[in-house]
């Protein structure tokens, strides 16, 4: 597949997989909202996952002299809109895991579902700064609490 139609088609499902979250999230407790979870935060980021090592595999060697170990290296890695995508997708996959992960957290230590909800866009399009302000809120159980 070409790289920028697996680049929007990973997009969407990402977007959709973050949408079901966000809806299992305000959900009762039940089938429906298991279902919302079990779609959005397990299925999609195994999709995106397999669309990962898919665009992995199909553009390897697409990028020589491309490696890990300098700046000027992942410059060149990324330079190839194969290997782009692939670490878009990547992202993709790893943020909804995350959101998926704070949601069972917020669950399980049963504490406000809402204020959680802010946290979740914010890790989809900077996930880093989702997570650290999800990580702020758990500080202060007291914010969390039903």
């Amino acid at each position: 597949m070409a790289p920028d139609i697996a680049f929007e088609w990973a997009s969407r499902l990402a977007l959709l997989g973050w949408a079901l979250l966000a809806a299992g999230v305000v959900r009762k407790p039940g089938v429906a909202r298991h279902g919302l979870l079990l779609a959005g935060g397990r299925l999609v980021p195994l999709l995106l996952c397999t669309a990962y090592v898919l665009l992995l595999a199909q553009h390897w060697g697409s990028a020589p002299g491309g490696n890990f170990g300098s700046l000027a290296g992942v410059t060149t890695l990324f330079a190839s809109p194969g290997k782009l995508t692939g670490g878009w997708v990547h992202f993709l996959a790893f943020d909804l895991w995350l959101g998926r992960w704070m949601v069972d957290d917020v669950l399980a230590k049963q504490r406000n579902r809402w204020l959680l909800l802010p946290c979740l866009p914010l890790t989809f399009l900077f996930g880093p700064a989702g997570l650290l302000l999800y990580c702020g809120l758990n500080a202060r159980p007291r914010m969390l609490r039903i």
